[in-house]
């Protein structure tokens, strides 16, 4: 049986999900009434932030590994197809025939297929369906162009033969990309791990220094000097201090490692919306790094 969940922005929304954003919610407000202001404060909202996207994170890797299992599969169903029609099986009869072999998560959309084949509905429709419920977009040219030739008439073997060594260099392509992009991911981020070394470093060695020289200065009311360290004082003249002029940081790492892992996704594998899982794990490094450090180094 094929299952059907509530879909927002794109995703399957199930009741781990929900738990989860539950829960986080649950730890924001908490820490808003008791810690607010706080370094912990900071740190917790991390670990809310984990604990909201883990199960959406969790989700996107179990759905990018089914739909990897489903296109390896109807390779071996298009396989299979092939011989049956070539040993003289017209192509409705050889469906009923191979649909009780195991093709692992095609299995359900296999049964359907040979379930409306069985009940009479065209052979063309019934591909039509199967293409549809998958969502695969090799599968859906595969599917289109097998439809087409059955409705056609012809060779079907051959145009079959065909689309089955099409998805098939289709699977060595992806796996020849995925694998020569390997060293890009791992470059991706090892540079942004420096990046939010640096910002680290700029945090807690060079601002603390530029703020007291902007303290020293502002005391001496320098006319000219007053000018230049204009930039590190707030209202009413105050120099601000290191936390406020770091605050920015944190959301500069944010936005950093969100658009990273969409560039990291896109290269690796062809979609924008794989590159959300590294951006998730990009934004979880830079939030626990970044609140970590200021909680247990910043004192």
């Amino acid at each position: 049986m094929i299952k059907k969940q509530k879909k927002i922005l794109g995703f399957k929304i199930n009741k781990p999900q929900i738990i989860g954003v539950i829960v986080a919610l649950f730890i924001i407000i908490l820490s808003l009434i008791f810690l607010r202001g706080t370094d912990v404060f900071y740190f917790l909202l991390g670990i809310a932030f984990v604990i909201a996207g883990l199960p959406f994170f969790v989700s996107l890797i179990v759905e990018s590994s089914a739909a990897r299992n489903k296109e390896e599969m109807f390779l071996e169903f298009s396989r299979n197809l092939v011989e049956s029609v070539k040993a003289g099986t017209p192509i409705s009869r050889s469906i009923l025939n191979i649909r009780t072999k195991d093709y692992g998560s095609l299995n359900p959309y296999i049964q359907k297929l040979a379930n409306q084949i069985s009940l009479g509905i065209p052979v063309k429709t019934a591909l039509e369906t199967f293409a549809r419920d998958i969502k695969s977009q090799t599968i859906t040219r595969a599917v289109t162009i097998i439809s087409e030739s059955e409705k056609a008439g012809g060779r079907i073997e051959d145009v079959l033969d065909s689309v089955a060594k099409s998805v098939a260099q289709i699977e060595k392509l992806r796996k020849e990309r995925k694998a020569a992009m390997y060293n890009l991911i791992v470059q991706g981020y090892i540079i942004f791990l420096i990046f939010i070394i640096i910002m680290l470093v700029m945090q807690f060695k060079i601002l603390p220094i530029a703020s007291g020289l902007g303290e020293t200065f502002g005391e001496a009311e320098a006319g000219d000097y007053g000018g230049t360290f204009g930039g590190m004082l707030g209202q009413g003249g105050e120099v601000a201090t290191p936390e406020q002029l770091a605050r920015p940081f944190l959301w500069l790492l944010i936005v950093q490692g969100f658009f990273a892992g969409l560039v990291i996704g896109k290269l690796s594998e062809g979609k924008i919306r794989a590159g959300l899982k590294h951006s998730f794990i990009l934004i979880l490094l830079a939030i626990l790094i970044s609140t970590g450090a200021k909680l247990f180094i910043g004192g």
